[in-house]
């Protein structure tokens, strides 16, 4: 019996958790102007209601409202509250998969926060947890909900010699890990996983699949969910032309205990951000740097010797280098208190240096 609120079920089963977003949008004039709308208006319990007739046989779903927001307004509570509740699911004998409803927005933040605090109970478990969403709400003609909806049902359901367990996404029949999220694109049906190393959720790609197992692989152990209160503030900041040192210097007046830096190319930064991102360093605040493009690895001390404080974010985009600097910083804070001498260094590195599907 799953500990999460509200469920009682003791037969098995997929639990389909709702979090908003788009897939339970209404929109106000869903023929004319299908994309002024308002996310996070229908229950999940309402959205599996509509595609139940068409879930394979056999399959018995059970959904709960975790939250039902705008995902541009995730916050740290609302994660901790999802982590939780798909870990007590991965352990819970009855639980057979996880399918997550989701804003697209920010479903690229909570790929990377399920993957790295989730996805080693997932893989031995033998359970996989599903990520989808929709770019059109779901009473606009062509919705794509539903049928993003039933492939991740599918997926989550089928035999496990098929892929292995893991962390997820589907959109638009296609699938990749959860982790490779990146929404590039503003209106396009594949937006979140347009660009991501992905596979037909009807014919999974051998190639994919390979290179899923060499990251899995990779992955030895989960980072701890931070609770609530305990989430460090960490901020991104995209360096640019006409750059001035205040937009860093500000921040040293703070309690913000991590920067990512999105910087232009390779990851360069403005030379008018050096002294003062020096200065935040010595005091402690953790500095990452990643680029402003969207995509590519970046290595470090390339374009220029990267500060004994800055970590290079390798492949993982700012928005995912920020949640993975967050985890970190959390990490090296319970294993120092455990009498561990890592850092958050140590702990980052885990997530940004896994193997890359190409």
């Amino acid at each position: 019996m799953s500990s999460i609120t509200g469920i009682t079920e003791n037969s098995p089963h997929i639990l389909v958790l709702g979090m908003g977003g788009t897939i339970a949008g209404l929109a106000f004039n869903p023929e004319d102007s299908p994309l002024q709308y308002e996310a996070g208006q229908v229950g999940v319990e309402e959205l599996v209601g509509h595609i139940q007739s068409a879930v394979p046989e056999g399959v018995k779903l059970v959904s709960y409202q975790l939250a039902n927001i705008n995902s541009r307004n995730l916050t740290d509570a609302h994660l901790t509250a999802l982590g939780t509740a798909v870990r007590e699911a991965l352990l819970d004998a009855v639980v057979k998969g996880v399918v997550i409803t989701h804003g697209t927005d920010t479903i690229e933040e909570t790929g990377l926060f399920l993957q790295a605090t989730c996805g080693k109970l997932a893989q031995t478990q033998a359970k996989r947890v599903i990520l989808t969403g929709a770019m059109l709400p779901s009473n606009a003609p062509g919705a794509d909900g539903p049928s993003n909806l039933l492939d991740a049902l599918r997926w989550a359901s089928t035999a496990i010699d098929n892929c292995p367990g893991g962390i997820y996404a589907v959109m638009d029949g296609r699938g990749c890990m959860a982790m490779d999220l990146a929404k590039r694109h503003a209106t396009a049906l594949n937006a979140p996983l347009q660009n991501s190393p992905s596979s037909s959720v009807g014919l999974i790609n051998p190639s994919w699949l390979s290179g899923v197992k060499a990251v899995q692989a990779a992955w030895n152990e989960d980072l701890p969910i931070p609770q609530e209160n305990e989430w460090p503030w960490v901020e991104i900041l995209t360096s640019h032309a006409g750059a001035r040192a205040e937009t860093v210097a500000q921040w040293l007046k703070s309690d913000v205990r991590g920067l990512v830096v999105a910087g232009s190319g390779l990851g360069g930064l403005h030379d008018a951000w050096v002294e003062p991102l020096d200065k935040a360093m010595a005091q402690g605040i953790a500095l990452v740097r990643t680029t402003r493009t969207g995509a590519g690895r970046i290595l470090p001390n390339i374009p220029e010797a990267d500060a004994s404080g800055c970590r290079a974010a390798s492949a993982l985009t700012a928005p995912r280098a920020r949640i993975a600097l967050q985890l970190a910083l959390n990490a090296a804070k319970q294993a120092n208190l455990a009498g561990k001498p890592l850092t958050w260094q140590d702990f980052f590195a885990r997530i940004a240096d896994l193997p890359e599907i190409r």
